[in-house]
């Protein structure tokens, strides 16, 4: 079964992350796929908005821990999340669950965040011994500073939906009971809307907060091929994969 599926409904193209058995954790061939689709949905004229979210109960759980298909993961998130940032038209994270690790990026790539009241979000990579990547390290401090970015890094604390928009982090927080409403609301106005003028408007801001993004995941790439030789790497997973704290050794 393919991790990626799409759906159409109008000029709405819909992405979804589909590994629920797993909350949509990201190895290489679902990052790969997610491009194609990124890719074919910039090329397509009869696109206009894309929403992506994941399938089950979370958005995404973040990078695959499994240690399975992972070879070359950085390089592709880093290439999702720079393609979202290009793509010609809006694109709309639905986050209507967890959205951790790479997930918090993924959706933070995205033009307009409409995030479930019960959702949060959280970067877990030091929980595990990394660091962070897919960009998140320019999008983060550019969205709500250096200070409550360096808070969800070096914490890992989980924010709510409510907290981060109240951070700016997100640009809609819904109650659930509302969610569907107001997601196809949202959708379906920026279908409707001028497809130029998103065009530019989406260049221009990353021209003006996103500069420095290659740069950035460059570091990335570099910083996470070290961190995954570490002892303190092994330990994390260890931890994670035995639901208990890691006992980090800087090693």
């Amino acid at each position: 079964m393919s991790t990626i599926s799409t759906e159409r409904d109008g000029a709405i193209l819909r992405i979804t992350l589909n590994r629920p058995e797993k909350l949509n954790a990201l190895d290489t061939p679902t990052l790969t796929e997610l491009h194609r689709r990124l890719t074919e949905a910039a090329d397509d004229s009869s696109v206009r908005v894309v929403a992506l979210t994941g399938a089950g109960r979370a958005f995404s759980s973040g990078g695959d821990l499994s240690g399975k298909n992972t070879k070359g993961a950085v390089r592709a998130a880093n290439l999702v999340v720079s393609t979202i940032t290009r793509l010609p038209k809006p694109v709309v994270a639905s986050v209507h669950g967890p959205a951790v690790g790479l997930g918090c990026p993924l959706a933070l790539a995205c033009d307009l965040v409409v995030a479930k009241r019960s959702a949060y979000f959280q970067l877990a990579f030091a929980r595990v011994g990394l660091m962070l990547d897919g960009g998140a390290s320019v999008l983060l401090p550019r969205a709500i500073g250096r200070a409550r970015a360096a808070r969800m890094a070096m914490t890992a604390e989980k924010v709510s939906a409510a907290t981060a928009f109240d951070w700016v982090l997100v640009s809609h927080v819904v109650d659930d009971t509302a969610y569907e409403a107001e997601l196809a609301a949202v959708t379906s106005a920026l279908a409707a809307g001028p497809t130029q003028s998103f065009r530019w408007i989406k260049r221009a801001f990353a021209a003006a907060t996103l500069s420095h993004l290659e740069t950035v995941q460059a570091i990335d790439e570099e910083g996470q091929r070290m961190l995954v030789q570490s002892n303190d790497y092994r330990r994390g997973v260890e931890a994670f994969r035995a639901g208990r704290q890691p006992q980090f050794a800087g090693d």
